[in-house]
């Protein structure tokens, strides 16, 4: 019992995480400003106080009718239009006062949210997010602060102090009219959907609000604009989007509409539902965890024998202690094949020499199925599945083509192309095989638009022009196109600076500029808190990063295919892949778990109550949670996003085995999450026929768990590498062939002067001679040497045009 006490404890605990677009709304917030900036707090105060006073002449804010509001937002809105920047600073440092929530009239932080609540939409109301806009786009084009800046030596928070402030309002704007809550006035419903249509709209310049922040970001990686504040345009472009494309329960919506919209099958299951239902499993053992268990389960076999032969000689078994083994949900021997009759039983489960390996006298200690966990869910959420899989199987069409040429070359020696339909002289247990695939048959939206994309290549005069939504997807994708491969990347060089396995570089991108104050710490206790706030930082950054990309590939692949492989195909070129696993090469759990925040610097908490005094213990402390929600949260993403580049992807899949990430991954098994397992699974399911066989043989708990947890393609050997010979790694080609489709999808569509040979021509002989040609300002001076020179001093031979070429 002691033993195995000490095992469990050893483990990593269940994470009680749920996973979704974002954090609590006081997460968010807080996570906006760095510890440096609490001083700020006050600055902005101050000023509010000192314009109000002489307005509201000794009435607090809070006291104000709306229309007294009203008309003081109005006219903190005609001062933001001064010419001095000095003034105008002020303004927007009372503005931002607001947005926060006039925190010192209010006594809880609760207070503080639902004042900050009531202020925004007021903003909103007056237009103040258009005003911010116009100071934003002057600040962007400052070229002489952007000057300035490139030729410091250290830039520090003091370089970006307008900016700075400018992008928290609008942070606060959007990230709080984004959220919805029960007790929403019906004034506020309007004004969510009008700022949500505002910003997906190419309102400003003639394009989406998100190109702007997609521009500063650009700006900032090419070392023209170092002084940006980058970790607040990042989380302002990850709302922004958000907000206008709609985040994962949306995504899910418009895949259930755009499938009604095909006349495509419903889905068989919805997703978020079915991960939120599954159980974290154990991860596999270590080298010395294996050691001890197989030392354990010899002294249980000796104990065993014994406790036979005492029955034997005339003693009860059961009046001696039991040898405990412990349970692992990952073994493949705990749990019963479900695919197998009760009747039967593989002979070589009692001899099979992996992992595993089990004297048969000890079978049925240990094949007692474990008790069945708690609910975490109330069981309405559950969705009912063949027992033990948590996934409806799924076939595509070219599975059961490809299961149907091999079988008639087989059993009659001809094919038949892609017919799935005729089966004649094929034996009856292919009939069976054909009818169950087809069962399971699943047609994808992708694959609908491939084939519509290939008609409308092949009959461009028939079909006519397509019909192309104006989705505010399709909106962005116009705008992000012309400089795609610049925004992906310069976010992959952001990531890259951002991870915490990456080592410091002279020439790498200077990412602190936003977080490094203008007199660098001098005590002890300074250094340990600008360390925690450089830590918690670089996570910021990396939990927005992960969280755009992920969105991005979603609604453009929901949108279309091939905006979506675009995508892909520039993150894979920029060294996507080897970046995260990159990420992913480190102590995962230490990254998890990391401490890297003070609880009472976090807004709202330090403005409302008693700052105490800070000490290297309570800052070491950190907060009480077992994970960090920010770290477990961005490494979901960059999961869920190698598992976007690599889907359907031979060539890619070869990358992460020459990548070596089977082990890598492996590691992060380790955090008992069952979504973050998920992912990683699916990530070594697709290459575990290239890792061999004695890496399959060695990690059958692995395999195990893939079977558990993975949804199941009915004809895919994957665990057996059946088919390597036949499947050449040919990257360029693969890459190329795609490439080809994407350019033709994208000159189709939105290439202005597309279709030229297509153009119908005008063969009337008075309309051509009509029409009015620009000719060059000296023409009719030499026109008549032209002419003697080209047509009547050339012989024209007439017999040669009638003759035969």
């Amino acid at each position: 019992m002691q033993a195995e006490d000490m095992e469990s404890s050893m483990e990593s605990p269940n994470l009680e995480f749920e996973y979704g677009d974002t954090d609590s709304l006081a997460a968010e917030l807080s996570e906006l400003y760095s510890y440096t900036e609490e001083p700020e707090f006050a600055l902005n105060r101050d000023y509010f106080e000192e314009d109000f006073r002489s307005h509201a002449r000794g009435r607090r804010w809070t006291e104000l009718t709306l229309e007294e509001q009203r008309s003081y937002v109005m006219r903190l809105l005609d001062a933001l239009e001064v010419t001095d920047r000095d003034k105008r600073l002020k303004v927007a440092r009372a503005i931002l006062y607001l947005a926060q929530g006039v925190f010192d009239e209010c006594d809880t932080e609760v207070d503080v949210l639902h004042w900050s609540r009531h202020n925004v939409f007021l903003l909103y109301d007056m237009g103040i997010f258009t005003a911010l806009l116009e100071l934003l786009s002057m600040e962007i084009d400052n070229n002489q602060a952007c000057s300035s800046a490139v030729r410091k030596p250290a830039i520090s928070l003091a370089d970006s102090t307008e900016l700075r402030v400018l992008l928290s309002i609008m942070y606060l704007m959007v990230e709080t009219i984004r959220g919805q809550t029960e007790d929403d006035r019906p004034e506020w419903r309007t004004a969510r959907e009008a700022f949500k249509n505002e910003l997906g709209s190419p309102l400003y310049n003639g394009e989406p609000f998100a190109l702007l922040l997609f521009t500063m970001v650009t700006k900032f990686c090419s070392m023209n604009a170092p002084h940006f504040p980058m970790k607040k345009v990042l989380l302002l472009l990850w709302k922004t989007i958000l907000f206008t494309l709609g985040g994962f329960e949306e995504l899910q919506e418009m895949k259930v509409r755009g499938r009604e919209g095909l006349r495509l099958p419903p889905l068989t299951e919805d997703s978020i539902k079915v991960v939120r239902a599954m159980r974290a499993a154990s991860p596999p053992a270590s080298a010395m965890e294996l050691i001890e268990q197989q030392q354990q389960q010899k002294r249980g076999r000796r104990s065993r024998r014994s406790a036979f032969v005492d029955s034997l000689e005339g003693d009860s078994p059961f009046t001696k202690k039991q040898p405990l083994v412990k349970q692992d949900s990952l073994d493949t021997y705990n749990e019963r094949d479900p695919f197998k009759n009760d009747e039967e039983e593989d002979p070589e489960d009692a001899d099979s020499g992996i992992e595993g390996e089990v004297d048969p006298l000890d079978r049925d200690v240990i094949i007692q199925p474990p008790p069945p966990p708690p609910p975490l869910r109330p069981p309405t959420e559950r969705v009912n599945f063949p027992k033990g899989l948590p996934w409806a199987p799924k076939v595509r069409e070219k599975d059961i083509e490809h299961f149907l040429e091999t079988s008639r070359n087989k059993f009659i020696g001809f094919t038949l192309g892609n017919d799935t339909d005729t089966l004649v002289g094929l034996p009856r247990p292919i009939h069976e095989s054909v009818k169950t695939l087809k069962q399971h048959k699943y047609v994808s939206i992708a694959e609908v638009q491939i084939k519509k994309e290939d008609e409308l290549q092949q009959c461009p005069m028939s079909l006519g022009e397509e019909e192309v939504a104006e989705t505010p997807t399709e909106m962005l994708y116009l705008g992000m196109l012309p400089n795609l491969s610049q925004y992906v990347i310069a976010l992959l060089k952001l990531l890259l600076a951002a991870a915490p396995t990456s080592k410091a570089k002279t020439d790498s991108i200077n990412i602190l500029a936003d977080v490094l104050p203008e007199e660098m710490p001098i005590t002890v206790l300074q250094s340990m808190k600008l360390g925690i706030d450089v830590n918690r930082h670089k996570e910021i950054l990396v939990k927005a990063i992960s969280a755009l990309l992920l969105l991005l590939l979603k609604h453009f692949k929901l949108n279309h295919i091939y905006q979506f492989e675009i995508v892909s195909q520039h993150l894979v070129f920029a060294n996507c892949i080897p970046l995260i696993l990159k990420f992913f090469n480190q102590n995962i759990m230490s990254y998890i778990s990391a401490k890297n925040s003070i609880c009472v610097l976090d807004f709202a908490h330090c403005v409302v109550h008693e700052m105490p005094e800070l000490t290297a213990e309570s800052l070491e402390a950190g907060d009480s949670n077992q994970f960090c929600w920010r770290n477990l949260f961005s490494c979901i993403n960059l999961l869920r996003i190698l598992n976007k580049l690599t889907k359907w992807k031979h060539s890619r899949t070869m990358m992460l085995v020459v990548f070596k990430s089977a082990p890598i991954l492996k590691r992060a098994l380790k955090v008992k999450q069952a979504m973050m397992q998920l992912y990683v699974l699916k990530l070594l399911k697709i290459q575990t026929k290239y890792l061999g066989r004695q890496w399959r043989k060695s990690n059958m708990k692995t395999m195990s768990a893939i079977y558990q947890k993975v949804r199941h393609r009915l004809n895919d050997d994957w665990a057996y590498g059946n088919d390597i010979d036949a499947r050449p790694w040919d990257f360029q080609a693969e890459e190329c062939a795609l490439r080809e489709s994407i350019e033709k999808f994208n000159s189709r569509r939105y290439d202005k002067n597309r279709n030229g040979d297509f153009a119908p021509v005008d063969n009337c002989l008075q309309s051509v001679l009509g029409q009015r040609v620009e000719l060059p300002e000296d023409f009719h001076y030499s026109y008549e040497m032209w002419l003697e020179r080209e047509v009547f001093s050339q012989p024209i031979q007439w017999e040669g045009l009638l003759q035969q070429p």
